[in-house]
């Protein structure tokens, strides 16, 4: 299926947005809860699949709503539709913390992308968004992404949001990238992705960098993120309040004190 050619702005820095701009009769499918305002004439409505296969029948959006729930995603993606007669109408869309929307022109990078499965925000209406199991133990088991991976399809617009920044990495032919589990973001069809294990134990468990890398060799384009959400979320456990009340100051040792001057 042909997808709707939709304009778009990315709105801010840190914390991004992505407005999208559709003309009558176009939409487009996003993850549920993910949408921050829409402008008259936009209606949406959440169904089990994303549309794009146009004859799938009951039982096909119900396998595919069930592959959802394998992700811990919700059975429902939301199509938001311009049913105006004229003009243009925006919705905006943003991730549920913080970092960088990376928009991607499916057709200028071979129509397909694996990327990590909460990674995707929205698309053009048409865009395949499935699952695919890594066929290799090891990346299952040690990955940080385990065997389910994100697959997007089609020609239209697709994006994606990551914690951080995100790198861009174009592999030549053999060329070789080690990459922390949690800071992958995506690759294009070709790239070889696999899982392995640091030569020296005592680095590995000490080094912080953990036991295992994600190994990626070309040919073709990776995304990597600065701050992979699981890191951002353990630093705010480690830095928050026990359930006793008490705390401890970060960086100084006046930490604690100042908490009590300020009632807290």
């Amino acid at each position: 299926m042909q997808c709707h050619e939709v304009d778009y702005e990315i709105i801010g820095e840190s914390m991004q947005m992505v407005e999208v701009e559709l003309d009558p009769g176009e939409k487009v499918i996003a993850e549920a809860g993910a949408m921050n305002y829409m402008e008259d004439d936009i209606s949406f409505e959440a169904k089990m699949g994303d549309g794009s296969e146009v004859n799938e029948g009951f039982m096909g959006k119900l396998m595919g709503a069930g592959k959802r729930a394998l992700m811990g995603e919700s059975i429902f993606m939301t199509h938001f539709t311009h049913n105006g007669q004229t003009g243009k109408r925006r919705v905006c869309f943003a991730a549920p913390y913080p970092g960088t929307i990376l928009p991607l022109d499916m057709s200028a990078i071979g129509g397909g992308i694996t990327c990590q499965k909460d990674a995707f925000l929205c698309a053009a209406y048409g865009t395949k968004v499935s699952i695919t199991l890594n066929r290799k133990i090891g990346s299952g088991f040690f990955g940080g992404e385990g065997f389910i991976l994100q697959r997007l399809e089609g020609d239209g617009r697709a994006f994606l949001h990551a914690g951080g920044t995100i790198v861009e990495r174009t592999l030549q032919a053999g060329e070789t990238l080690r990459v922390d589990t949690g800071c992958l973001v995506a690759f294009t069809d070709g790239v070889d992705y696999n899982i392995e294990m640091q030569k020296s134990l005592r680095s590995a468990f000490f080094g912080g960098e953990g036991l295992f890398l994600v190994t990626l060799r070309g040919p073709g384009k990776v995304w990597l993120q600065s701050l992979p959400f699981s890191r951002l979320a353990d630093r705010i456990i480690k830095s928050a309040p026990s359930a006793g009340g008490s705390s401890k100051g970060e960086g100084s040792v006046l930490g604690g004190l100042g908490r009590i001057i300020d009632g807290n």
